[in-house]
């Protein structure tokens, strides 16, 4: 076991053990699993910051909309009685740095992040052979997580990917709880009713949930789709990706060779439009289910008024905490899925 303490190894726990095996030479796994956690937070943080097409931007500033503007929402709001602002779709940009822009969806970000990696430090700062307390909680779930991924992927590609896969679903599950608690959303300032309590709707919230926030489900989307690229290629090769899509060999030159050539060229495209949504469909998904789940909360909670909003309001919060960790699971599963279905069949030959 390289640098492994024998001691160590003996006492550790079986599905632990496998960790020790994936990083030989490493006397802190679930360390070195957190130095990636930073690594690939910082790089979905510099996507995320970059200037991109309306699609995926946020409110280019904050700056006072125009008079007529103003007037159409001053009469939307008095021709509904009680009329309730949704949660806008765009992040609100608190600063700009240089090229970059600063959004309260990215500052969320910092602080979900940070909380993380202080865990992780905490966690391994006095590792012990039988851990006890936060150690015990942080391995059980890097276990867990290495056992789930493994049934997917496989031993061979969980050791290569596990840093990604267990990233992304430890980073959207406390993103998505970190959104639900008072005051993500409800501090900030307002142009109407000043004051510590008011009715009106912020026009300018201090915080946004993480994955309420389309730049950031699209670059996690993005950020995978290249990965598992890199992940299929370097499994299968450039040939071995060709003729998983086309599988155009073998057929021979009869009629009924050339009537399947065609077919499988024309299931190749599909299977290439297929590949091409899955970006698009990962991070509407994840999106579209925050975004739904924050309008949810915020209707429900002006329905019950300043007094009984937040009572009204607690049944949901149980269901939010519930579909966010579902969310999470989604996201991770359908990933790993994704790279299984072009990386597997290669290790089985392999294993043969």
């Amino acid at each position: 076991m390289g640098c492994v303490s024998p001691v160590f190894w003996h006492k550790s726990r079986p599905l632990f053990r496998k960790w020790l095996l994936f990083y030989e030479g490493s006397k802190q796994p679930i360390l070195y699993f957190w130095m990636n956690f930073r690594r690939f937070l910082l790089a979905i943080t510099l996507i995320v910051a970059l200037p991109v097409p309306a699609l995926f931007a946020a409110a280019e500033d904050t700056a006072p909309p125009s008079t007529e503007s103003a007037e159409n929402a001053h009469g939307d709001d008095h021709g509904h009685e009680g009329g309730h602002k949704k949660l806008p779709n765009e992040a609100v940009v608190l600063t700009k740095i240089g090229p970059f822009a600063i959004t309260n969806s990215m500052v969320v970000t910092w602080i979900v992040a940070l909380g993380l990696i202080l865990v992780a430090q905490i966690a391994t700062k006095k590792a012990k052979l039988v851990p006890s307390g936060l150690q015990n909680f942080v391995e059980w779930i890097v276990e867990s997580l290495i056992g789930f991924f493994e049934g997917i992927l496989g031993a061979k590609m969980a050791r290569e990917t596990f840093w990604f896969f267990g990233t992304i679903f430890i980073f959207i599950l406390f993103s998505n709880w970190f959104g639900l608690i008072p005051g993500v959303g409800t501090v900030g300032w307002t142009k109407e009713d000043y004051g510590l309590f008011h009715t009106h709707h912020l026009d300018a919230p201090l915080f946004r949930g993480v994955n309420a926030d389309l730049n950031m489900t699209a670059s996690m989307a993005l950020f995978f789709f290249a990965l598992w690229i890199f992940w299929s290629l370097k499994a299968i090769g450039p040939g071995g990706f060709f003729f998983h899509i086309f599988n155009v060999k073998g057929h021979g030159f009869t009629f009924m060779g050339i009537f399947l050539l065609l077919i499988y060229i024309f299931v190749g495209v599909v299977e290439v439009v297929s590949i091409s949504v899955r970006p698009v469909a990962l991070m509407f998904r994840l999106y579209g289910n925050v975004f739904a789940g924050e309008n949810i909360l915020e209707t429900v909670l002006a329905l019950g008024g300043p007094y009984f909003g937040w009572l009204a309001v607690l049944p949901f919060y149980f269901l939010e905490l519930l579909v966010g960790f579902v969310q999470a699971l989604v996201f991770a599963l359908l990933t790993a899925v994704f790279t299984s279905l072009m990386c597997s069949h290669h290790d089985e030959d392999h294993a043969h």
